[in-house]
């Protein structure tokens, strides 16, 4: 059964800089690609990044693309969302996801069917 744990948010003020991590267990995941989305309040969720796990293939948002950092350690099983340039409209709850890397659009949440259980991540003016 696959896992996915975020770990990592917070309050931070604009400009500041945060890293999430996503622990992943419950199987290889050599075949995968593991996304990076965001909700804001009232908001419907959105992509912010993905990475493959395999290629280590970065695809990144337009609103994060600059800022946003996305990377992947096989030792750990870990995926992380480095966060630099903080905005107050990155204010949202930051959910890591996975599938099988199919070629199916990787910026569509309904494609990914494993999802954790999201962290917060408030940027204060």
């Amino acid at each position: 059964q696959v896992q996915l744990v975020e770990s990592g948010g917070g309050l931070v003020q604009a400009g500041d800089s945060r890293r999430l991590s996503c622990a992943a267990s419950g199987r290889t995941f050599s075949s995968y690609i593991m996304g990076w989305f965001r909700q804001a309040p009232g908001k419907e969720r959105e992509f912010a990044a993905a990475i493959t796990w395999n290629e280590g293939t970065t695809y990144y948002a337009d609103s994060v693309k600059g800022r946003f950092t996305i990377s992947r350690d096989n030792a750990k099983n870990t995926v992380y969302l480095q966060m630099n340039s903080l905005k107050p409209d990155d204010t949202a709850v930051y959910y890591c996801a996975a599938r099988r890397n199919s070629g199916l659009a990787y910026s569509r949440d309904g494609t990914y069917p494993y999802w954790g259980q999201g962290t917060q991540v408030t940027v204060s003016s």
